[in-house]
């Protein structure tokens, strides 16, 4: 059976779930957790204007692998042909892709990490070095569907437990509705709604999407193949979305309670007499879903990335390519095992994703428009409104949130 064909309606969830797997981490989990206990529900808006955004730049990207068979490394080199501007730009994307998610590779692991220590005990670190493993076993079979649906799995799960808990935890409806559709920024938030924006929208997840497609809608004709790509985008990624509202809203109750909570895991302790015994226990279970999914896609994405950028092939079992995933998941178990505490770096990071954001996606609506790589499927008025607005609201939150920084250092 194809792929895509006239006569497969159903959403078949691929590549899209990869995206949802990949920015629902544990950045993400600390991110809404400490944007619901200091703000509320405030700042849901930021997450529905994420989520429509990550929407519109991933279709971009699926359309681009879909229809090309190229990664968004491959097509900015063939796109960038003058010797400095494509050393510029290659260069930024290894050093940013690569670089930047060796970074989050502790989070990632770490917040796996204590899901398992709260329900099985033994150490956050020797659990981090267990999830690593897992992780790399993974990427050495160099089998992208294998990998797929591991991760499918796990987002299914993961969505399951985290809308379950935020639906027990009888949140006001009403107040939810009005703070989806308000946008306001209450005293000191804007880091945190630059947070929301850039641990959804993640630069990475353009690269990983593109070359994911790539790999998985290859039979049938290109119209319903994009006809797939665009369904299965849509349902994961909104999911994804709600999933991050649903840690927002659990944290929200949590914060009115007056629980002091500064991580996630405190947000497990927290979530008992809301929710019963059971609650550490299913909040624990969603972290260490969230983490294991960003485990895998994160190493995944830069190195396909990098293999865009230098011309490689696209084989996870490349040696090449073994190096690179290699590399990041062995950065962040050296990291991870240093003890380091990771939720103001995790903020801070995610954060400098949205700052990252604008470059990234004005180098993918540059390939997108080029005709001689995309004929038919070349973007249209709509599609680089949609993404030029993504990427003003992104610009006007990073300077206020740079302003506020910049304010409270000369201030002190």
């Amino acid at each position: 059976m194809t792929d895509a064909s006239p006569s497969t309606a159903r959403v078949r969830i691929g590549p899209g779930a990869l995206v949802a797997a990949a920015f629902i981490g544990p950045g993400t989990v600390t991110t809404c957790t400490l944007a619901g206990v200091r703000s509320g529900t405030a700042l849901l808006w930021a997450l529905a204007f994420a989520t429509v955004g990550t929407i519109v730049l991933q279709e971009m990207a699926a359309r681009l692998g879909t229809i090309t068979g190229l990664g968004l490394g491959d097509a900015l080199r063939r796109r960038i042909t003058a010797p400095l501007p494509r050393v510029l730009a290659l260069g930024l994307v290894i050093a940013a892709i690569a670089g930047g998610n060796a970074a989050y590779q502790t989070g990632n692991l770490l917040g796996a990490a204590l899901g398992l220590d709260v329900a099985f005990a033994g150490g956050a670190r020797l659990w981090a070095v267990g999830v690593a493993l897992t992780a790399a076993l993974l990427l050495a079979t160099g089998r992208y569907r294998l990998i797929e649906r591991v991760l499918v799995s796990l987002v299914i799960a993961m969505s399951l437990l985290f809308l379950a808990t935020a639906v027990a935890v009888a949140p006001d409806w009403g107040t939810i509705a009005r703070d989806l559709l308000r946008p306001t920024l209450p005293e000191g938030s804007a880091v945190l709604a630059l947070g929301l924006v850039g641990t959804t929208i993640v630069p990475y997840n353009l690269f990983l999407h593109a070359s994911a497609s790539a790999e998985r809608f290859t039979e049938g004709a290109p119209r319903d193949r994009l006809r797939n790509a665009r369904a299965d985008l849509v349902v994961a990624i909104a999911l994804g979305g709600l999933v991050s509202m649903a840690i927002v809203i659990t944290a929200a109750a949590a914060g009115a309670k007056g629980a002091s909570v500064d991580s996630a895991g405190a947000m497990a302790a927290q979530l008992t007499p809301l929710l019963g015994r059971w609650a550490t226990v299913v909040f624990a279970a969603g972290l260490f879903a969230a983490g294991m999914t960003s485990a895998i896609t994160a190493p995944m994405a830069a190195a396909w990335a990098v293999a865009g950028a230098l011309g490689w092939p696209r084989d996870l079992a490349d040696r090449r390519l073994r190096l690179v995933w290699g590399g990041v998941i062995a950065t962040g178990v050296l990291v991870a095992l240093t003890g380091v505490q990771p939720v103001a770096a995790i903020l801070a990071a995610q954060a400098a994703n949205g700052l990252l954001l604008p470059v990234i996606a004005a180098f993918l609506v540059l390939v997108m428009n080029d005709r001689a790589t995309l004929g038919t499927a070349v973007n249209g008025l709509r599609s680089n409104v949609a993404a030029s607005v993504v990427v003003l609201v992104t610009l006007v939150l990073g300077a206020r949130a740079l302003y506020g920084v910049v304010v409270r250092v000369l201030g002190g």
